[in-house]
């Protein structure tokens, strides 16, 4: 029989007693005289009890009240404590129950046997009284961090959840916002006498901030332009939105590219508009937000262009002949530099010719191994898709950029093509 000293004023300290409450721990060996030993031992220290003769007795009992400590012995007959804590992990518990195993056996390879199975300490027979107290304290140690996360992760888990809901309502917002934003380019695809213009605009997330687009100046002119805006999120999509309204087609009265002639409409020259826009953006707007630009008036009859560039990559001109030119006077961005001055560019296209406008998200496309596409790279690619027109153009070359970047487009991706025939009524 095993001998257990008891000491009550050790046993009932105030850390004791408080540690104690509220535990419940199971006490399963085969020998009634070893079982009250260690009920009586263990409920003097404040812990509610529980035994069992036998692994099968314990494991039902474990099904319907699980306790929060077991102490077990280990050889019995019929199922042993090995088996039973082999059982009871099984069962996957809410909570986390303590095993302590009771045994004779102190070769390593039993204990590691042990281990194996899930038992989390070993008590040597025969027991001593403050080794089983130091042997329960640890395992309350155990428990008490293991509850504590636990609660700890059910509040993780319910932030989370909630988390999850609202960013759910964020996606279902910028999945309309880029619905609306796309709406701002409302043709990707439009021909007039003389000229065919084509659109592309591939944001890098839900919403960017790039835009393109065309309008008609008269009958015999159109202004085309590409727009960059800092950033990639929702301030810089409510600027493109803006913006587009500065340049609308459709509203020639509010298109600050456009002034009054006689019963039609003229237009700005084209650094005069880069100046309008850098004034208003600084003054009026007030945002930190600032945009790169390039705007192309093209004349249908003669093919004479005038270009304006601030801050936006050249503009290239594919050549009937298949050559490709880089064009414009650089500047700098608008809504920058209180006061920037801005210069036009002229050239002339010829019929065949083909004028290209984009944003930096495609020159400043990185490869795998990090260098940019840049110009060289650009007129490379344009002169293999030179065989394609028109919206088959942009897509040859979305396919090329997609295989040079991996499909990891970390910048809006946009571009206006301008290809020029003549031949316009004067």
């Amino acid at each position: 029989m095993n001998s257990l000293s008891y000491n009550p004023a050790r046993d009932f300290t105030p850390a004791v007693a408080a540690s104690a409450a509220g535990r419940r721990i199971l006490v399963v060996d085969d020998s009634r005289v070893q079982r009250k030993i260690l009920v009586s031992q263990i409920a003097r220290s404040g812990y509610r009890v529980a035994e069992a003769g036998s692994a099968e007795e314990a494991l039902a009992t474990c099904r319907t009240d699980p306790p929060d400590l077991v102490i077990s012995d280990w050889m019995m007959p019929g199922m042993s404590g090995l088996d039973f804590c082999k059982a009871l992990r099984a069962m996957n518990a809410d909570a986390y129950v303590y095993f302590i195993l009771l045994t004779s056996k102190s070769e390593t390879a039993e204990v590691a046997m042990g281990l194996d199975v899930g038992a989390d300490d070993f008590l040597t027979k025969p027991v001593s009284g403050d080794e089983l107290r130091a042997r329960i304290a640890a395992g309350e140690r155990i428990l008490r961090v293991e509850r504590e996360l636990k609660d700890k992760n059910r509040l993780l888990t319910s932030a989370l959840d909630e988390l999850q809901g609202l960013y759910d309502s964020i996606n279902r917002d910028l999945l309309e916002a880029r619905k609306l934003q796309q709406s701002l380019v409302r043709e990707r695809f439009r021909s007039f006498p003389g000229a065919d213009v084509a659109l592309l605009l591939r944001p890098s997330g839900h919403v960017g901030g790039d835009l393109v687009g065309v309008f008609q100046i008269n009958e015999n002119r159109i202004g085309v332009f590409s727009i960059d805006v800092s950033g990639h999120g929702i301030t810089s999509a409510l600027m493109t939105a803006r913006l587009a309204g500065f340049l609308s087609g459709t509203t020639p009265e509010q298109n600050l590219a456009l002034v009054q002639a006689g019963d039609g409409y003229g237009a700005r020259a084209p650094d005069e508009l880069a100046s309008l826009l850098n004034r208003i953006v600084l003054r009026e707007l007030q945002t930190e937000t600032y945009f790169t630009l390039a705007y192309a008036d093209i004349d249908l009859v003669s093919g004479r262009t005038a270009i304006v560039q601030a801050g936006h990559p050249h503009p290239a001109v594919l050549r009937a002949g298949g050559g490709v030119e880089f064009v414009g006077s650089g500047g700098y961005p608008i809504g920058l530099i209180e006061g920037a001055t801005y210069q036009t560019a002229e050239i002339t296209l010829n019929p065949g010719d083909r004028l290209f406008l984009m944003s930096d998200g495609i020159t400043e496309l990185p490869d795998a191994s990090g260098a940019e596409l840049g110009q060289e790279g650009l007129r490379a690619m344009m002169g293999d898709i030179r065989g394609c027109t028109g919206q088959g153009f942009l897509d040859a070359l979305m396919q090329r950029l997609d295989t040079l970047s991996e499909g990891d487009f970390a910048d809006d991706v946009s571009g206006a093509l301008i290809e020029f025939s003549g031949g316009a009524a004067g």
